[in-house]
């Protein structure tokens, strides 16, 4: 499978500790400008229990770009409406991964019946998603290890009432 040029493909048990190194990765460089250094070590730290961020990775459908033998990005949907995660290696930012893979999710989400997909975005991630017609529903302050992260909910319209298809017609 691929998107945007990018080979996608299932999340494998092997792949927990490159993605767990990804995501640290991700928040501590991509997240600087948004989040202090206390609250990105409590974002990380979510991810060291490797059983824990294994198994969250597998009760969702995660996705994984790899280039060059290394992962380059992941993304997992959740109960096939919520964008769980998606996160794209610093080295790779700005190159139309998390493109790929948001648009990836949002196909099967619309292929399994979702009438629309959610994602509880990071402060980095928001203009991301606004790009993508997210609209803003809520302001989150979520507690992890005793620090606190401001994220949005947003959502985005995959098929109206009818089930037709939400698109407005913009190429993604």
């Amino acid at each position: 499978m691929t998107a945007g040029g990018y080979p996608l493909r299932p999340f494998l048990p092997a792949d927990t500790f490159a993605l767990r190194e990804l995501f640290a990765a991700s928040v501590e460089e991509l997240a600087q400008e948004d989040y202090d250094e206390d609250q990105r070590a409590a974002w990380v730290a979510c991810a060291e229990d490797a059983d824990a961020f294994r198994e969250r990775l597998e009760r969702a459908t995660t996705l994984v770009v790899e280039l060059e033998g290394e992962p380059a990005g992941f993304a997992s949907l959740k109960d096939n409406s919520i964008l769980d995660m998606l996160y794209v290696h610093p080295y790779h930012a700005g190159e139309g991964i998390g493109t790929a893979l948001c648009n990836a999710i949002e196909t099967i989400a619309r292929g399994r019946g979702a009438r629309q997909i959610s994602v509880d975005a990071s402060e980095t991630a928001v203009g991301f998603f606004e790009d993508r017609n997210y609209v803003q529903t809520q302001r989150n302050s979520v507690e992890r290890y005793g620090e606190w992260l401001a994220t949005t909910t947003m959502v985005k319209m995959l098929q109206d009432s009818a089930g037709n298809n939400g698109e407005d017609g913009d190429d993604e």
